[in-house]
């Protein structure tokens, strides 16, 4: 169903999204949920904890080989995350 204006209720929702300044926090609640998607089974497995603060996703791993080699392809988890976001919601990660 549309309003008077025309608009369909995607774009209302996308509007008010904007207006509220929640687009980014839907984003980043996206992209954490998408994390096994992205990254596989076996590492998100071996991951206790993730979340995002200021575009820098942080997170803690159980297994010291795993979080060397997520050190060493950081720019490829990122590339990959901000992929599967569709925009930039991440620019740094911090392995714990």
């Amino acid at each position: 169903m549309r309003n008077s204006n025309g608009q369909s209720l995607k774009e209302i929702i996308q509007d008010l999204l904007h207006a509220y300044r929640l687009r980014g926090k839907l984003n980043e609640v996206r992209l954490i949920g998408s994390w096994e998607k992205v990254m596989g089974k076996t590492i998100s497995m071996r991951t206790t904890e993730l979340f995002i603060r200021d575009k820098t996703l942080f997170i803690r791993v159980i297994s010291s080989p795993l979080k060397q080699e997520l050190h060493y392809s950081r720019r490829n988890v990122i590339k990959m995350l901000n992929d599967e976001a569709g925009e930039e919601v991440i620019n740094n990660i911090v392995i714990l």
